[in-house]
């Protein structure tokens, strides 16, 4: 076992696949002079000379470019520096990106990657601190990933880069220096887009989440293990097409639902959840669904009203307990 950030993984997911496939390219701002701002490209630039490609400051471009090269037999691996700035291009994320293969019958394909550094940083204030996640799953012909660890974050993105459809790839930006555990070359095993996993077993309540709102729910499930109360973990992944038989299997098992995101509650993805378990398994329900997320505002630049908009386990601690 070898331990690396959650930017490393990255980087050594995309060494991997261009070292296999001379298709693969880069593009986006400050990648070859930088290695990213966050450093999810550092080394790459040297080693693939001429495939990490600086671009102007255009994402319209950018993304542009990127489903032109993918429409002309290339795979290229955009980067959006950060996620609030995908709203510029948005007729060719939801327009081209992914309309091309349905309209042409399936006889052109968009293997495009389009990663999107999201989430809350210390300050980085309103424009530069969102989680967009919830406007792609309404977008058909888009597949939509948010790891919450290291090793996920490499083998869901050799996932991406190999899928002959676009993929949206949403990498908070707090997990960049997260480290975690990730087995040899050879004892990986392959990420199947789709599949979320049960990362903890139990049964007397279900705690769905992705991305960074997987630290709320691993820290509510061990306060609530403190007493007695089993919570059941699962890491859902991927978003688009997401795993409705994973978590209503778990409902049906615990009865008791609590959705977390750090996206703003209204309107995010954990409505989705919800709104499917209570058409699909209400009847297993013991309680009322939870839902927490962020307030509806701006995320603040104060650190003292910062700290207001997150959500924290002890949240999800307080609420649950109150469902038995």
């Amino acid at each position: 076992m070898r331990e690396l950030t959650f930017s490393q993984a990255t980087c050594e997911a995309m060494a991997e696949t261009m070292e296999k496939d001379d298709k693969i390219f880069v593009m986006g701002e400050d990648l070859a002079r930088q290695g990213g701002i966050f450093g999810q490209f550092k080394g790459l630039p040297e080693k693939f000379p001429g495939r990490i490609i600086d671009t102007p400051i255009s994402e319209t471009f950018i993304i542009g470019g990127g489903v032109g090269a993918a429409l002309a037999g290339a795979r290229p691996v955009v980067d959006m520096h950060f996620a609030d700035f995908v709203g510029v291009a948005m007729d060719e994320v939801f327009n081209q990106m992914a309309k091309a293969r349905y309209m042409f019958g399936g006889q052109a394909k968009v293997p495009l990657v389009l990663r999107a550094p999201d989430g809350m940083t210390f300050q980085g204030a309103a424009q530069h601190s969102q989680c967009v996640e919830a406007w792609f799953p309404h977008i058909p012909g888009i597949k939509v990933v948010a790891p919450s660890n290291p090793y996920d974050a490499k083998m869901v993105l050799i996932a991406a880069i190999e899928s002959d459809d676009p993929v949206i790839y949403f990498e908070n930006k707090i997990l960049y220096k997260e480290k975690g555990k990730l087995p040899e070359l050879a004892e990986q095993v392959p990420y199947t887009l789709g599949k979320a996993r049960v990362e903890r077993e139990g049964s007397d309540v279900t705690i769905v989440s992705y991305s960074i709102g997987m630290k709320n729910a691993r820290g509510a499930a061990d306060l609530l293990a403190k007493d007695g109360i089993k919570a059941e973990v699962i890491d859902l992944i991927t978003l688009s097409p997401w795993d409705k038989e994973t978590v209503l299997n778990s409902v049906k098992k615990t009865h008791r639902l609590c959705v977390v995101h750090e996206a703003v509650k209204q309107g995010g993805f954990g409505a989705e959840i919800s709104a499917t378990v209570a058409e699909e398994a209400m009847e297993y329900l013991d309680a009322p669904i939870l839902r927490y997320g962020a307030p509806f505002c701006p995320i603040p630049f104060a650190p003292t009203l910062e700290k207001m908009v997150r959500v924290y386990p002890e949240d999800l601690y307080k609420g649950i307990k109150g469902m038995f």
